[in-house]
This record gives structure tokens, sequence and C-alpha cells, in this order.
């Protein structure tokens, strides 16, 4: 699958300051906080940060990292800490594709996702997790991002200039099952990628595994 965007279509990623004072710890993050990121949103929105890049996109064979992955990491990755990535500041972990439910576009997503590491630690599986959604304000005129955020956006001052994403802490929804959701994956990804072959079932336990590790850990601070 090619995007049939054009390099005078790029447009940048916008991640606005935190609404609260004091601002969220993770929000921006420090530079040296050990910190696993995932960012996602509609493919279009990727598209038009990343315009020239092919995605290799079947259902049944499935590449990873999609070479969006480590650009896309690299964009926030620069938002975020002024800077561009140095060696292994940042490492892909994850990447979540949604696939289009018809039969007929067994090859087509719509929606795309990656997770990333920035300085955190070999060993170190259930990591604090910021979580950032990219949305598409041009696609309704800005009427989901108007649900979802804690303030009000004009489209026309993101329409065909900026790519909006906002983390979890200026968001309606805040985000409960983050961590041990995507840690877990992580964890799953880490198993496949090792040539494990795992059911359903079997994904399922990691995922309540993280997400006892992350009660336990709520419970006891």
């Amino acid at each position: 699958m090619v995007s049939h965007l054009h390099s005078e279509d790029l447009l940048e990623l916008y991640i606005p300051p935190c609404l609260f004072n004091p601002a969220h710890h993770l929000h921006p993050p420090a530079p040296d906080r050990p910190l696993r990121i995932c960012i996602e949103g509609p493919l279009v929105s990727v598209q038009r940060l990343l315009p020239s890049i092919e995605w290799k996109v079947s259902f049944r064979l499935k590449v990873f990292p999609q070479p969006a992955g480590p650009e896309l990491a690299a964009i926030t990755s620069r938002y975020l800490y002024g800077h561009d990535v140095k060696g292994s500041d940042m490492v892909v972990r994850h990447e979540y594709l949604g696939w289009v439910g018809q039969e007929d576009l067994a090859s087509c997503i719509d929606y795309y996702g990656v997770t990333f590491d920035h300085n955190v630690p070999a060993g170190e599986e259930n990591p604090e997790v910021l979580m950032i959604n990219i949305t598409d304000i041009e696609v309704d005129d800005g009427a989901y991002a108007n649900q979802m955020l804690t303030f009000r956006v004009d489209p026309v001052d993101y329409a065909g200039k900026k790519i909006f994403a906002l983390p979890r802490c200026c968001q309606t929804r805040k985000g409960t099952q983050d961590r041990w959701r995507v840690n877990g994956e992580v964890a799953v990804r880490d198993k496949l990628l090792a040539g494990e072959e795992l059911t359903g079932e079997e994904q399922n336990e990691i995922l309540l595994r993280f997400k006892e590790l992350v009660k336990k850990e709520r419970m006891g601070s």
C-alpha cells in the first residue's frame, strides 16, 4: 500500500503544552526519564506526516516494523525532547495496525500506532508509559477532537497546517489501562519476535499479568 499524498502535503506534528499548572510530569517528559511512548491515530493523519513512506501491509504477511514506525517514532521523539534521536536512545518495540473489517479490504488499514522506548534499561518490562493520540481535525471539522479534549480546538488553526496530537493528561479519557496494555503488548511482541507461537488465550494471560503488576504498584504507592 502506497500513500497517495505528495511531499508538498507533508504537515508537521503539533503537541500543545500541558493545560495544567503544574504540568503533568510526562507532558513534557524529562529527557533523562526512562519512558515507553505510544503514539497512534488515523492512517490518513500519519500519511500526512510521512507522505513518501511506502506501507507494506498484508494481513497474511506482516512486516514489523512498518517503514513508517521508526519515522513516526523519530518525529515524536524529536518533538518531545527537542533534538534528533541519538544512538540507542529510541528503540521501536511494538506497532498497532487497525485493519479495515471487510474481507475484500484485507490488505487495508485505517489506523496506525507505534510504541518506542526512550532510555528504558534492558530488562525493564513495566516502565512508565506516555500515551499520545493523533486526532484528525479535518475529517469532521474538529467535532470528535472537541469531544475527547478538555479544551476546544478551532479546525482553522490546524487544517492543512499541523497534525494535532495530545497526551492523555489533557484528554477526557484518562487512560487508566494504558500502562498495562502497552507494556503487555510489548511483551507479547517480544515473544512473537523470538519465534514463540502464542494462542489468543496465552496473549491475554500476558496482558492480565501486566494488569496485575500495575494494580499492585498502585496499591503500594
